[in-house]
């Protein structure tokens, strides 16, 4: 690599839960540099998620970081090309890709929903995230599945 690596850039916690993973999230959620938009449509979400679950003594952030958890990828595969051929190659996923690529994948399985407001789908998309069903936690599965299924080419990684 020709470039150095961007230095991290640190983030605020959010108003609400003064935490740091949220804010992330709404980042990633935000279109347009609306990031008001974006913190009302995520505590509502939670709002909602609160609502919804049956479960006693257990916080809706609580239930959201479970569903963060529940659709974390630790392997994923990589094109490598090798002399001529390109093969899938799987590899471990590094520290906070891993919790980017959850971001990702709650918040496009949310939007791909339709319907109802963003709120909702986003509250639906993580309560079924929670119980390990949904879009996103099968996207999670099927990364893993193909990790799997590439195994014979992981001495090719480096």
């Amino acid at each position: 690599m020709r470039k150095s690596k961007p230095k991290k850039r640190i983030l605020l916690p959010d108003p609400k839960f003064n935490d740091r993973l949220v804010t992330q999230f709404v980042n990633n959620m935000m279109l347009q540099g609306k990031k008001s938009t974006a913190f009302n449509i995520f505590y509502d979400a939670l709002d909602l998620v609160e609502k919804r679950n049956k479960e006693e003594g257990v916080t809706p952030l609580e239930i959201w970081k479970k569903a963060m958890a529940n659709v974390t990828p630790s392997v994923e595969v990589k094109s490598r090309r090798i002399g001529g051929a390109t093969f899938q190659v799987p590899s471990e996923v590094k520290g906070d890709k891993k919790i980017t690529y959850a971001m990702k994948f709650i918040i496009l399985f949310a939007r791909k929903r339709t319907g109802k407001p963003m709120a909702e789908r986003l509250a639906e998309e993580i309560l079924a995230a929670y119980k390990e069903e949904g879009g996103a936690f099968k996207k999670k599965e099927d990364m893993h599945k193909m990790a799997e299924a590439n195994k014979a080419f992981s001495h090719f990684r480096f």
